[in-house]
């Protein structure tokens, strides 16, 4: 693949690659994401959205390559969508190469995107969502970057539990399944399920959803 793009992060290096009308992020030389399927991320927002009434908040955390929150926004289920993105360069990129992917999500008016860690803003908001969308990683037990196992452990999960509105539901993108994280968030949030996507190699991509309980 043909690098387009490389910018240096307070994270390091992250790179888009692009052939033939698909994309890769690629960050400090480890695969993040590509433009191919999209069908577990979308899943995530469907999972989360299969719990909420009309006049949901939603939260997405992480926006990727666009999958999730083009999803999100072809749902009328949802009256505002808030975006944390930590990186500004995937942010422009959804106004050039990725572009098709996100298609006008951006542009719809119940979109709005924080450019921020997710950590640190979860901590300075104290804005309540009906649903919150995590994928921000590789999952709980393969993270790009050490300070994102964080989010994934007791304090991490309990911060996000204190965003969810009554009732709400928190669901979490993964490249594996984890039986520790999946205890973790019924003893912190309430009763879990998954959601599984077949890949073309390796283990299924799964979605732990978590319900808020009363």
């Amino acid at each position: 693949m043909e690098i387009l793009e490389r910018v240096v992060t307070d994270r390091g290096e992250l790179v888009l690659r692009g052939d033939a009308g698909h994309y890769e992020l690629i960050s400090n030389g480890v695969f993040l994401m590509d433009t191919r399927s999209g069908a577990s991320e979308r899943a995530l927002v469907r999972a989360a959205a299969g719990a909420v009434e009309p006049g949901a908040r939603l939260l997405i955390a992480g926006l990727g390559v666009g999958f999730s929150l083009a999803e999100a926004v072809r749902d009328d289920r949802w009256s505002q969508i808030v975006v944390v993105e930590i990186e500004p360069a995937v942010v422009a990129w959804h106004a050039t190469h990725l572009a098709a992917f996100s298609g006008s999500a951006l542009r719809d008016p119940r979109v709005r995107v924080v450019t921020a860690d997710l950590g640190e803003w979860l901590v300075s908001t104290d804005e309540l969502f009906d649903a919150i969308c995590v994928d921000v990683d590789n999952g709980p037990d393969w993270t790009v970057f050490d300070t994102n196992a964080a989010l994934y452990g007791d304090a991490g999960t309990a911060l996000l539990r204190a965003r969810l509105a009554p009732g709400g539901v928190l669901a979490v993108w993964s490249a594996a399944a984890s039986q520790a994280y999946e205890a973790r968030l019924a003893a912190t949030i309430g009763p879990v399920s998954t959601v599984l996507t077949e890949v073309d190699r390796g283990e299924p991509d799964v979605v732990f959803v978590a319900h808020l309980r009363a």
